[in-house]
């Protein structure tokens, strides 16, 4: 079983950054991709940016390239999401997620584990 804790989210003004950690339970480096997730009111959950399993190779959703950057801090069990550039579309509650799979993986069916979240709120 893992748990994942999220924390790093707040409010902000539109152009502003924050980053947000995700602390692991157990050590997910060559075990586990992992992921990011939002989801705003009244809209389904979306794909945000995920890395694979030995965080060598990452993706990111049309909407945040160029602006968020995932990463990984191993000794830490740690996964990172660094929004610079934000936007109020980007408000949201941010989820971080585990999947078994080896390969990125884009879809919330192919998570196993998800943190609680935490808040992104980005003003105008």
């Amino acid at each position: 079983q893992v748990q994942l804790v999220e924390s790093g989210g707040g409010v902000v003004q539109a152009g502003d950054s924050l980053r947000l950690s995700c602390t692991a339970s157990v050590r997910t480096f060559g075990t586990y991709s992992m992921g990011w997730f939002r989801q705003a009111p009244g809209k389904e959950r979306e794909f945000v940016a995920a890395v694979n399993y030995i965080g060598n190779s990452g993706r990111l959703a049309d909407s945040v390239k160029g602006r968020f950057t995932i990463s990984t801090d191993n000794a830490k069990n740690q996964l990172l999401l660094q929004m610079d550039s934000l936007k109020p579309e980007d408000t949201a509650v941010y989820y971080c997620a585990a999947s078994e799979s080896i390969v990125i993986t884009t879809v919330a069916p192919a998570y196993n584990y998800w943190g609680q979240g935490t808040q992104v709120t980005v003003s105008s």
